[in-house]
């Protein structure tokens, strides 16, 4: 059921690890936190949540080393390295990460659920948005959107490409026609370390440009740990994964 894998990557300049985990079903990729590795999810119990998705063969998991988010943790480099990195790891999981998995599930043109939570649902979002010919949808949990305050002042152009944020009011043109057709889920708690407001604003510049997304608010219970997102991907994994004989498909209420 589980692989390990490794390769090295010419956009990072380092080995990556990516883990998959199932043998049939829809592929999700999820994000690790800011400096999780492939196999965090596995150790905070995410993996045994998804187990009766996993043995009904609704869902494939997948997960890879943060890279981007470990040099930001560290504070590797200068602030441009480090923004130039965001822009590197969104590329490696395009370019190199997207055509692996596909390649796994012996369909080049199969799209993928990306999933994650704090920095690993900015991660999810992002990719989304940038390449919403590759993903159909994005369950961001507890999300960190704006990372500009873990960088500094300054925002380079590689930055910018990388960060919703940022590019999301002015995308036009065939790109946000595609992203049209797609759908992200944001869910956040109001408990210890949260910021729903985060979430709030990506539901808005999203709603914005007629983006399909929706926004759960969770309430004051639910704090920004494991706990949490294991009880979201339970509920949120059963709707956007179909059951046999259902048909994929996000709602298409905007925020």
């Amino acid at each position: 059921m589980k692989k390990n894998t490794s390769w090295h990557s010419p956009r990072l300049g380092q080995a990556v690890n990516v883990v998959r985990w199932g043998e049939i079903g829809v592929p999700i990729l999820m994000f690790p936190t800011a400096g999780g590795d492939a196999e965090e999810i596995e150790r905070f119990l995410v993996i045994r949540t998804l187990a009766p998705f996993l043995e009904a063969g609704r869902v494939k998991v997948y997960s890879c080393d943060s890279v981007a988010g470990r040099i930001m943790l560290a504070k590797e480099g200068s602030p441009e390295h480090r923004m130039r990195m965001l822009n590197r790891f969104q590329n490696f999981v395009y370019h190199e990460l997207v055509p692996a998995i596909r390649q796994d599930c012996l369909d080049d043109a199969i799209e993928i659920i990306v999933a994650g939570s704090s920095i690993g649902a900015f991660n999810a979002l992002a990719v989304l948005c940038r390449f919403p010919d590759a993903f159909s949808h994005a369950l961001c949990m507890s999300g960190t959107y704006d990372l500009q305050r873990f960088l500094g002042p300054g925002v380079i152009e590689e930055f910018y490409f990388s960060s919703p944020v940022h590019y999301l009011p002015g995308l036009e043109g065939p790109p946000l026609d595609t992203l049209r057709t797609r759908f992200a889920l944001l869910a956040s708690g109001r408990g210890r370390a949260e910021d729903v407001a985060e979430s709030y604003r990506v539901a808005s510049l999203l709603g914005e440009k007629s983006i399909p997304n929706r926004l759960d608010d969770w309430g004051d219970d639910w704090h920004h740990d494991w706990p949490t997102w294991r009880n979201m991907l339970v509920r949120y994994v059963d709707e956007l994964v179909p059951g046999a004989g259902e048909t994929a498909g996000g709602p298409a209420r905007t925020g």
